[in-house]
């Protein structure tokens, strides 16, 4: 079976559920009477719609090839960088820094993606984004919390461009037996990730009563990470011919995305609570910002790119 074939069968099978998903909602929506279930139905039915929109924006970036997928990931880039930064404080003495991130760091790491050069884009935003952007934030001889204030930015750099650079670095590897079909691991990741996300609230919102952090996350609860983290690991195992991984192989990656991708959404939230936020934005209804979509992406796509290049390339 041919990679476009693949993705024409996987595609198929995403718009059922979401059909069904759909369904279901408005089903739920005429039988309940009570406002708290109205509110997570409609909750449920914001982010399916939601969920149409953005499987439709990255099936068009599919079909147009490599470069359109790696152009939209610098945009997503573009809009979490700015979302962090305006909810988070900052002083004129940072806008120089602030300034690179944007119009140089961004094009910068895509460009290395583009044209295929893995030795400098591991390393360009860790090593000469991290020296050069206190660099800059010194000339202003602002001293006033000057660490705190130079962790963000590169905190908020390494999140929003390089972490999520890794979801198209993946169209870099070069897989004995898998040419041609690295866009499928692509969305095959984002797939694994954006489902446990989904499934830990349904699960969380049917089965929840074991508080996980109530002070991070008050709506995360053991039986929703435990339900979703399953099903979505089963989901994984299920999807393995879209992959280069064999069921138990694909069931182990799927499981280590999943983790990481909780880990991250958690870490994500802990921050939005020490800024008093309850959403990164309001981009995506149903959603919040374009953050609270990738929060978990920034933590789990790194680890699955790094294994995948460790265990399946030569």
């Amino acid at each position: 079976m041919s990679a476009q074939q693949k993705f024409y069968w996987l595609i198929a099978g995403i718009v059922g559920l979401l059909l069904l998903a759909s369904l279901s909602g408005r089903v739920l929506r005429a039988r309940l009477q009570s406002e708290s279930g109205r509110a997570t139905v409609d909750n449920l039915i914001a982010r399916v719609r939601a969920w149409w929109v953005m499987v439709g924006v990255f099936c068009v970036a599919f079909l147009l090839g490599n470069i359109a997928t790696i152009v939209m990931f610098a945009l997503i880039s573009f809009f979490t960088l700015r979302e962090f930064i305006t909810l988070t404080p900052t002083r004129p003495a940072d806008h120089r820094s602030l300034s690179i991130a944007f119009v140089v760091l961004i094009p910068a790491q895509y460009y290395l993606i583009a044209t295929d050069w893995y030795g400098l884009f591991s390393i360009f935003i860790p090593v000469y984004g991290f020296l050069l952007l206190p660099t800059l934030a010194v000339i202003s001889q602002d001293t006033e919390q000057f660490l705190e204030r130079c962790s963000k930015i590169q905190w908020a750099v390494m999140l929003t461009i390089y972490c999520i650079s890794h979801v198209p670095a993946l169209l870099l590897l070069d897989i004995p037996g898998y040419e041609g079909q690295n866009a499928l691991l692509l969305f095959y990741m984002l797939l694994v990730v954006q489902m446990s996300d989904v499934l830990q609230y349904v699960f969380g919102k049917l089965f929840g009563k074991t508080k996980l952090a109530p002070v991070v996350s008050p709506s995360k609860t053991v039986e929703g990470l435990v339900g979703g983290a399953a099903s979505a690991t089963l989901l994984g195992a299920a999807m393995w011919w879209i992959t280069p991984f064999t069921p138990l192989q694909a069931a182990a990656m799927a499981l280590a995305t999943v983790t990481m991708g909780f880990v991250g959404g958690l870490v994500l939230s802990a921050v939005k609570r020490s800024l008093g936020a309850k959403d990164w934005g309001s981009m995506i209804q149903g959603h919040g910002g374009m953050m609270d979509r990738m929060d978990s992406v920034s933590f789990a796509a790194p680890v699955f790119f790094h294994l995948t290049r460790y265990f399946f390339t030569p």
